[in-house]
């Protein structure tokens, strides 16, 4: 139960992460690590909505899709930038988010939404194998624009909000990680692809990709 202590959010919770693979539920996993949080983290099937434990999904998530998680209390949280944003809040001291009287906060949600809607929504559909090809290539030139534009950003700053990691890299690097699957090199951003390996690198997004790889 979290608590809080002289002016500080003490944190002794136990919350269960429902993910898959290859999808957005990686980067709240990341941000558990990150902070060093109590967890379980259970799988869900994404083609029977069931989970690795027998549930039906839908009883959870009644959206059917991950990223959702569960709180000691029970509460069920789900969207990808919400999730990020609570577990941060749990433990300000990490610096993972801004304080909520800091003006970078607002910027911290500007990326987050950014991320949402143009960098996951604009390669999501690229998914769909039965997408028509003209479709498939206005999506693929609308996120190369996108693209260039963070490549313009991480040009001048080691990570989205500065000199230092936040929610909205583990966001970003998450999306960047589907690229592999449509064969969009990140070779033609030098700046995007070094930021994506130096974040690759963080142990705690080392932890996550392995334990992934290792429940396959």
């Amino acid at each position: 139960m979290a608590s809080y202590q002289a002016g500080i959010l003490t944190v002794d919770v136990f919350m269960k992460l429902y993910y898959a693979p290859h999808t957005c539920s990686l980067s709240p996993h990341i941000v558990l690590r990150e902070l060093s949080l109590p967890f379980e983290l259970i799988r869900v099937d994404n083609r029977t909505k069931q989970t690795e434990d027998g549930q039906d999904f839908f009883g959870i998530n009644p959206k059917g899709y991950v990223a959702a998680l569960e709180t000691e209390e029970g509460h069920v949280i789900t969207e990808g930038p919400v999730i990020l944003q609570y577990l941060a809040d749990l433990k300000p001291e990490a610096g993972l988010i801004p304080l909520p009287d800091q003006w970078e906060k607002v910027r911290m949600q500007e990326w987050l939404a950014f991320i949402n809607s143009e960098i996951h929504a604009g390669l999501a559909p690229l998914f769909n194998k039965e997408l028509p090809h003209e479709a498939r290539a206005m999506f693929s030139d609308r996120i190369s624009k996108r693209f260039d534009f963070l490549e313009s950003r991480l040009q001048h700053d080691s990570y989205l909000m500065g000199s230092s990691f936040s929610v909205a890299d583990a966001y970003l690097f998450t999306v960047l990680g589907w690229c592999q699957f449509f064969d969009i090199s990140l070779e033609k951003w030098p700046a995007l692809s070094a930021y994506k390996a130096v974040i690759e690198e963080r142990p705690s997004v080392q932890a996550a990709l392995a334990a992934e790889q290792a429940r396959a």
